[in-house]
């Protein structure tokens, strides 16, 4: 059975830092990929970013003109991918999931980390 375990969240000024982890347990039995998405309050779930299992990285349309806050790496010793978020905005606040995607295109969600970005 596949687990997957986000940690990192937490509350933080504008302008902060946070990098968010997400680590797979269990055995995908294939190659993976991995994703993150938020929602926000009142709001449905948007894509945030993913990084396949061959290291290529995508970021969501909605994150245009601020992409370059956000960076997306893996470290497939640890079955561990890191979302790094700089000069974090108000807007920012929601609740973000981590997925994994195996090589059957089988989503394995975890249940989700809140980030809020208050002064």
């Amino acid at each position: 059975q596949v687990q997957v375990v986000e940690s990192g969240g937490g509350s933080v000024r504008p302008g902060g830092s946070l990098r968010l982890s997400c680590t797979v347990y269990g055995d995908t039995k294939c190659h993976y990929d991995m994703s993150w998405s938020r929602q926000a309050p009142g709001t449905g779930r948007t894509f945030v970013s993913r990084i396949t299992h061959d290291g290529t990285i995508t970021y969501g349309d909605t994150l245009t003109g601020r992409k370059g806050r956000f960076a997306h790496s893996r470290d497939y010793a640890k079955n561990t991918s890191y979302l790094q978020i700089d000069d974090l905005d108000p807007e920012d606040t929601a609740i973000y999931y981590c997925a994994v995607i195996t090589c059957t295109y089988t989503f394995h969600w975890g249940q989700g980390i809140q980030v809020t970005v208050s002064s």
